[in-house]
């Protein structure tokens, strides 16, 4: 903390300072000397000649600095001062007016209210400049003498080329006939900012005033001491340093200043100064650049390599990007029952060359506009990207070190700014084609940071103790598990989330590791728990779609709780994940089938289907090809079914089964009320080979849409959204089926045995409800069967009113092209009320009643 603290009665920027005040404190006699290349040791004054007088010369590299030295007759005001006052030690005020004239800075001195018997003999000035660190001034034991008003008091001025600012001018007063300096009344020199404004505390990060003054603002709570570093770009090095004073640039815990111009600044940071006691929980390390949290665009990140140890990281960008324009953008504002969502990562997604994208297109935002199509023809109205903060590429998306800007590596020309351009322009196309543009945001805990030096990058050395969990097990890897609990990173991430929502135009959120954000302090699950309620009712963030999910990044586990919701939080649905698995590879029960397929009313009874975010794979775990091909005993967990053999295989019983099951969990997923929420690369075939760890995945082939398998999956997704959205009626609806309106059956004509496990068969019969203003007359009933079993089912059509048929729609144990049919299509099967049919092994079918047109 610098030594020459500012301590004061009062400070406050003025757009102008009262005439009456000014004049009576500037004298009558105007007094100026310039330096010619040489610091003065001390000044005398010679009333007779008007002149200062150098009597003692120093050689000093930091001549640039020397300002002109007087005090003026003109009542000439300084613009845009700031006013600062002190106590001095034995009773005086010294005030301090800072500002420009013409087109030069200005420091105005004035002395008042000293003792009688303190300045008969006049008083001077020792001064010396520094900017960094108060203890190594730039220029030092210079004096200049205070020239006498008629009030009594006493007033010098110095001004200096403002070229050479920002720095902070430090001083003690003296009288001659004295032997101590006059100091603050906390004992300590006088010290005010020249260049700088004090800044202002909120917004936090860089902002712009009206008058065009740019403000930089960094929350610490327990840093002693904070320096704002500014890069002009030509080296790694800070080209300027400023030390900011706690008594002038704090506020609380907010440390602030504000500058009139950046010059050719180009990127900033900050040293944060504390303790280097680590029993106390904090991590400042003094000489590393730290990038702000709050930065809106970022620098380059420079990883370490070897015994090589880059002081600066990461720093925020002075280059803002230009306005964009939104004109013509609208949000599509679907209903959340209405979606059918596709997950994607934006590097993998059209990375490989089979995408037939040029190489600065590939795995950028620009990617996903070329694929828009292919989102159009599967009957996808929302894409829901894995987390595009800047994060540890060793770690992957889910590990950020920032939470306002994109990853570099999305924008074409990799920088910031083309990143945060190219975002833009994808959302604003996505939107332009009805498609929504969800995020995963993951902000439980941060990639790169930990203990040591070299992996620090923000917020663990601006206040650890403030954003981090400290006082758990550090060598169990939480050591970046940021503490959701405390209100700052609340505030953060309330402030992240509108950021992204006003600034991109995103249309809503998944909050992974969600089951965390519900912790209190002490770590139990909160009823109302701040942040998760915050959001809920956030007047920008409410409007937007927002979804937990209980998985973790940190162990790869779930932590299932009974999340807080308001009816509005949505929840990705872990259970219809595992129960659909475990029914479609023999082992499920009926009952658990049966609540997925109806909207997870154990789960959403409160809320209603639309709220269940339902999905058979992820972006971690297998990937649906794997799901049916792989299900050794470190699987167990995937509740998985290899089929009959091992991974890859020639058997064509195999290959058969294997197909079938894929159809049937995508029919199961898109005839379960609730959102369908598809995973990248499932439609053509992506595989890990039975990995399912998250890292190391490489980007999908699009070559596989081109095989028989990539059409007839693209076909028939595309058919189910389809009929999802000419069904809406049954499939998309924001409340439950009446029960009345739905008919359960079991093998053989029976009631369903819902609790043994050896039944593998399941139908059910959904009426339409004529009533419902999204249906229209023509739809009939819904007939649909379920047979996981190894053998043959026969099941009987219900009956119908006279002239009414069963149109066969889907049959997934049918070869391609005909597993699937419109109900316009005119080969399409039709069967009789009360007719039966068969349901081969491991199978589905859904029949649509119509009135026959024979």
């Amino acid at each position: 903390m610098m030594a020459s603290t500012l301590s004061m009665l009062m400070m406050k920027p003025a757009a102008r300072v009262a005439d009456r005040g000014i004049a009576e404190l500037i004298p009558s006699v105007q007094k100026r000397c310039r330096y010619s290349g040489k610091v003065p040791m001390s000044l005398h004054t010679s009333r007779s000649s008007h002149e200062l007088i150098v009597c003692a010369m120093s050689q000093s590299s930091v001549e640039q600095l020397a300002p002109d030295l007087g005090v003026s007759d003109s009542t000439q005001e300084l613009q845009k001062p700031f006013s600062y006052m002190f106590r001095t030690e034995i009773g005086g005020l010294v005030k301090v007016l800072v500002g420009t004239k013409s087109m030069r800075y200005a420091v105005r001195v004035e002395v008042s209210s000293l003792p009688r018997a303190v300045g008969e003999d006049g008083l001077v000035m020792n001064w010396g400049i520094f900017r960094s660190d108060s203890s190594q001034l730039l220029v030092q034991d210079s004096q200049v003498a205070f020239v006498r008003n008629s009030l009594g008091g006493y007033m010098v001025e110095l001004e200096f080329d403002s070229a050479r600012i920002p720095f902070y001018l430090s001083f003690l007063v003296s009288s001659p006939a004295s032997v101590s300096d006059i100091r603050t009344h906390r004992k300590t020199k006088f010290c005010v900012p020249v260049g700088l404004g004090p800044g202002w505390p909120m917004p936090l990060g860089v902002s712009i005033s009206d008058d065009g003054a740019v403000n930089f603002s960094l929350f610490s709570r327990n840093a002693e001491g904070v320096v704002l570093c500014l890069f002009d770009g030509k080296t790694r090095e800070p080209s300027l340093e400023m030390d900011l004073d706690p008594y002038v640039n704090r506020t609380g815990d907010i440390w602030h200043v504000s500058m009139e111009s950046m010059g050719n600044f180009v990127s900033y940071g900050y040293r944060c100064k504390g303790s280097g006691l680590w029993d106390k929980e904090d991590r400042f390390h003094a000489h590393h650049v730290l990038l702000d949290p709050y930065a809106k665009v970022l620098g380059d990140f420079v990883p370490d390599r070897g015994e090589s140890v880059s002081l600066a990281k990461c720093l925020g960008s002075l280059g803002f990007e230009h306005s964009f324009d939104w004109s013509g953008d609208v949000h599509p504002r679907l209903p959340m029952e209405k979606l059918v969502v596709y997950r994607l990562n934006v590097g993998q997604f059209t990375k490989n060359k089979t995408s037939g994208l040029p190489e600065n297109v590939s795995g950028t935002f620009a990617g996903l506009i070329e694929k828009v199509e292919h989102f159009r023809t599967l009957g996808v109205n929302a894409v829901l990207l894995e987390p595009i903060f800047s994060f540890d590429e060793h770690k992957g998306p889910y590990f950020p070190y920032h939470f306002f800007s994109p990853m570099h590596s999305y924008g074409h020309a990799s920088d910031g700014v083309s990143a945060i351009n190219s975002m833009k322009e994808m959302v604003k196309m996505l939107h332009a084609h009805g498609i929504e543009v969800l995020l995963e945001v993951a902000f439980t805990q941060t990639g790169v940071e930990g203990d040591a030096a070299c992996q620090t990058i923000s917020f663990r050395g601006i206040d650890n103790s403030s954003y981090y969990i400290v006082d758990g097990d550090l060598g169990s890897g939480a050591y970046n598990v940021l503490k959701c609990s405390n209100p700052v990173v609340q505030q953060l991430i309330l402030d992240s989330l509108r950021h992204w929502v006003v600034e991109f135009h995103v249309d809503g959120f998944c909050f992974i590791n969600s089951s965390f954000l519900a912790r209190g302090l002490n770590g139990d699950y909160l009823s109302r728990p701040p942040l998760v309620e915050a959001i809920a009712f956030d007047p920008i963030l409410s409007k937007t779609k927002i979804i937990a999910d209980c998985w973790s990044p940190l162990d790869n586990s779930y932590m299932e709780i009974q999340f807080p919701h308001w009816k509005r939080w949505a929840e990705m649905n872990t259970r219809f994940c595992s129960d659909v698995r475990n029914f479609l590879r023999g082992e499920g029960l009926l009952r658990d089938l049966a609540t997925r397929l109806c909207g997870s009313g154990d789960l959403f009874s409160s809320r209603g289907p639309a709220f269940s975010f339902n999905y058979i794979t992820k972006n971690f775990g297998l990937t649906l090809v794997d799901l049916v091909s792989f299900s050794n005993g470190d699987l167990a967990s995937e509740l998985s079914w290899n089929c009959g053999e091992e991974g890859s295989t020639n058997n064509n019983t195999v290959l058969d089964i294997r197909l079938k099951q894929i159809r049937n969990f995508l029919f199961v997923l898109f005839v379960s009320l609730g959102v369908p929420v598809l995973n990248m690369g499932d439609e053509c075939g992506y595989s890990t080979g039975g990995s399912p760890s998250y890292i190391g995945r490489q980007p999908i082939g699009w070559n596989g849409l081109q095989t028989v398998f990539g059409r007839q999956i693209t076909q028939f997704i595309a058919f189910m959204s389809s009929l999802r959205m000419r069904r809406g009626d049954i499939f998309q609806r924001r409340n439950f089926l009446e029960l009345e309106n739905i008919d359960w059956h079991g093998s053989s004509q029976s009631r369903p045995n819902w609790g043994k496990p050896s039944c593998k068969f399941l139908a059910m019969t959904l009426r339409a409800e004529m009533d419902d203003k999204l249906s229209n007359s023509d739809d009939g009933d819904l007939f649909i069967s379920f047979n996981a079993s190894a053998h043959p089912e026969s099941t009987v059509l219900p009956e119908q009113s006279e002239g009414v048929v069963w149109l066969r729609l889907v049959d997934t144990s049918l070869p391609f092209p005909g597993f699937f049919s419109s109900d316009s299509d005119p080969s399409v099967h039709q069967a009789a009320g009360l007719s039966s049919y068969e349901l081969k092994p491991h199978s589905c079918v859904l029949f649509e009643a119509k009135r026959s047109t024979h």
